[in-house]
């Protein structure tokens, strides 16, 4: 196994011939679009990954070179209950096929459980961690329970409560008595 801190860019068809394998642990710094999601915390935690490439026979019995992934990371986000800070951990683990041009990705990508993409001799390891990460993400990241209560109300303070206006019935109702005497 060869290791790493920075997923390298490898030739994934040899990778899959030599059932190569990649490890390391890089810096979530390392990682612009993931450093956006955290709003520039957690620099530096840690990002666990590890690929192995094999290969598998295709449906024509032809090998196809694939891609075994995992990832494991930690990621500080906000609550969306609370607002305060939040641990999210997510561990990947994803399996790809590849295939010799983005037509065949495509054709084959809607109809397999596996993601397909396009064989590459410089494909970038790092660019695939970043993508998986940022499709795992929770929607509305929260705690289990937010260690705070919770404050269900907002007022500002130079907020004046709205006088209730009168009822018109009960206004016409005064005109009458008063039409009356």
């Amino acid at each position: 196994m060869s290791e790493f801190q920075r997923p390298p860019k490898i030739d994934v068809m040899q990778a899959g011939l030599a059932s190569q394998e990649f490890a390391g642990q890089d810096l979530l710094l390392n990682y612009e679009r993931l450093m956006a999601e955290t709003n520039g915390l957690g620099a530096q935690n840690g990002l666990d990954w590890s690929v192995r490439g094999a290969l598998q026979p295709g449906q024509t019995g032809q090998p196809q070179a694939w891609l075994h992934l995992s990832v494991r990371v930690s990621l500080p986000l906000t609550c969306q209950r609370c607002l305060g800070l939040v641990d999210v951990p997510l561990q990947i683990e994803r399996s790809f096929r590849f295939v010799e041009t983005e037509a065949q990705a495509e054709l084959d990508d809607d109809a397999s459980p596996e993601d397909v993409l396009v064989l590459s001799h410089d494909f970038d390891l790092a660019a695939l961690i970043e993508d998986e990460v940022l499709m795992d993400l929770p929607v509305v990241p929260r705690h289990e329970s937010c260690p705070l209560p919770v404050k269900l109300t907002a007022v500002d303070a130079d907020f004046e409560e709205a006088q209730p206006k009168p009822n018109p019935f009960a206004v016409l109702a005064g005109l009458k008595v008063s039409s009356e005497h």
